[in-house]
């Protein structure tokens, strides 16, 4: 009897853990999040890169989008030539888990929207797991006179924040890259990039159920 109650969990357990699979989750996320591409479409993704293949789909504007990264807890698609999806599974406890989903387009400088919800797509206040970074968190200002000058100058031009955000495959990591520079003229770009720093990195943490600045 406590052999087969046993058995009957570990199944339970396995039936868990393969429902939130990011491949499972990604075929059963409602049209709505999803207009360009099918749940067929969704599915044909992931047979074709498990089978070594090429994943490519017709997707609903008749372009080809394209599946690049598949594994349990994160995936990455290419939706169109301007616009690319992601999507991570990150932990919030022993056994539940919620989804990180991030939308980018581009054109020409990228701009991403980082987005949260439950394992059956109902969205959370991203404000809850995420601050995002502001403008300054990207610049170091200099302490010298004359270059503080020019920082303030070269930093006036930044009329707008666009950010392009990355969720790393092999681990709970979430990268921001100021992007506003690739949409500023050259001139002000070149005068703006030595105060620039390095991308900003967040990690998520489970007790905390937030994405940390590192």
């Amino acid at each position: 009897m406590k052999k087969n109650l046993l058995l009957f969990f570990l199944l339970l357990s396995g039936v868990a853990t393969y429902a939130q699979e990011a491949k499972t989750l990604f075929v059963n996320m409602p049209d709505s999040l999803s207009p360009l591409l099918t749940a067929v479409n969704r599915a044909d993704c992931i047979d074709f890169l498990e089978s070594k293949m090429k994943a490519q789909v017709k997707n609903k504007f008749g372009g080809t989008s394209e599946m690049t990264d598949l594994t349990p807890d994160y995936i990455r698609l290419k939706v169109s030539e301007k616009s690319e999806w992601q999507m991570k599974l990150l932990a919030t406890g022993d056994t539940t888990k919620i989804i990180c989903a991030i939308s980018t387009a581009c054109g020409p400088a990228c701009d991403s929207k980082v987005r949260f919800f439950t394992t059956d797509w109902k969205e959370l206040s991203a404000v809850d797991f995420l601050v995002t970074p502001s403008v300054d968190a990207f610049f170091v200002s200099p302490s010298d006179t004359m270059q503080t000058e020019a920082y303030d100058h070269a930093r006036s031009q930044v009329d707008m924040l666009l950010l392009k955000a990355d969720l790393s495959k092999v681990d709970a990591t979430l990268t921001f890259s100021f992007a506003t520079i690739d949409y500023m003229g050259k001139d002000d770009a070149d005068k703006l990039r030595p105060y620039l720093q390095s991308p900003i990195v967040y990690t998520w943490q489970k007790d905390k159920k937030q994405f940390v600045r590192k």
